[in-house]
């Protein structure tokens, strides 16, 4: 049975409001400055913005009192927040100190980058081992293991709706990645003739992978992601996780506010996701029934609705996931799976009586 430290209350108070905090996205302003250039005796005024390594020029135009006044309530929003920033510094320092876990320092500066330039406005969600960790913290537990990893994985969709509007141009991802600054370059596609949705720092193993969810037949061409410009690996079951969203932030900075799949639908998806790897994948099969394991525990005692929602989910998926999912269960340890069998019998007899 793995050994989940649960973290004391005010904490998980804490966490509540850092992440209201984010939930409004702010600068310090360290990547905009306004500059003004005289052209023929007549200044006209630029706004430079930068992100990793490139820093890009945009025209605002010939001066004005409306333009200079935009441009000072600018400045002066920047300097209103630098008590929200530091409040929310202060929160982090505190909840890492009480022993909710950190990102570590290359997550922290590429998911501040993604955040920084609106990818999960866009509708950009982060699934795998990163969301598996920004779960304890919401949860308040602290999981058995060190769940670390050198992979920022990315997922969207075409189809996915989000409740906040759209930025009206898309996110050039691809480029904002390789601007970084952090070394980055895209990894080759097994077939080359096909475009890359993978990036790797050279000399480290640390990557990003673009994925979205297959939807149809099995098909392994890349599809483009017309709100990042960029394309994105199809994987089966991805809109399992991508439709059911929540916010997290995590512990990095003065807070990066992301979006992360449902738990419990994170869970069950591991449940599935470990019959679908290769023999030779075996370790990463192992790692995926342990982080099941461990959030179905939490969320048995914790949040047991969620566990309802997710299987009311599971059963609309069809009949090949819903197989897919028993044949993971049987590989969690007994005490878990019996509690989880529990739930299925008492909706299976909700849904009689409803009849």
């Amino acid at each position: 049975m793995p050994n989940i430290e649960r973290l004391p209350n005010s904490l998980t108070v804490q966490y509540s409001e850092l992440l209201q905090n984010c939930v409004q996205p702010i600068s310090d302003g360290s990547n905009i400055s306004f500059k003004s250039k005289t052209i023929n005796g007549k200044r006209y005024w630029y706004i430079y913005i930068s992100l990793g390594s490139t820093r890009r020029e945009h025209y605002l135009g010939a001066e004005s009192t409306e333009l200079l006044d935009r441009i000072e309530a600018e400045r002066d929003a920047r300097v209103s927040n630098e008590d929200d920033r530091k409040l929310r510094v202060r929160l982090v320092s505190m909840l890492v100190a009480g022993g909710m876990a950190a990102t570590a320092r290359d997550e922290g500066k590429l998911l501040t980058l993604l955040e920084r330039s609106g990818v999960f406005l866009a509708g950009g969600v982060i699934v795998g081992t990163i969301a598996f960790r920004a779960y304890a913290n919401m949860l308040g537990v602290r999981w058995s293991g060190n769940a670390t990893t050198q992979e920022v994985d990315v997922a969207a969709d075409n189809r996915m709706t989000l409740a906040l509007p759209r930025p009206k141009e898309p996110i050039h991802l691809r480029q904002v990645i390789l601007d970084s600054g952090m070394g980055f370059f895209e990894v080759p596609a097994l077939d080359r003739r096909q475009p890359s949705t993978s990036f790797k720092v050279r000399r480290k193993d640390f990557r990003i992978d673009v994925l979205t969810p297959m939807h149809g037949r099995e098909a392994r061409q890349p599809v483009k992601i017309a709100a990042f410009d960029t394309y994105a690996q199809p994987m089966r079951y991805m809109d399992i996780l991508l439709e059911d969203v929540q916010p997290a932030v995590l512990l990095h900075g003065h807070g990066i506010m992301i979006n992360v799949p449902s738990p419990a639908r994170f869970a069950m998806h591991k449940c599935v996701v470990s019959q679908m790897r290769p023999a030779a994948d075996a370790i990463r099969a192992r790692k995926d029934i342990q982080q099941a394991d461990e959030l179905f525990r939490v969320l048995v005692d914790n949040r047991p609705g969620d566990l309802v929602l997710a299987r009311d989910a599971a059963e609309k998926a069809g009949s090949e996931f819903l197989a897919r999912y028993r044949a993971g269960m049987k590989l969690l340890p007994d005490d878990i799976r019996q509690a989880l069998d529990v739930f299925e019998q008492m909706q299976e007899r909700a849904r009689r009586a409803t009849r």
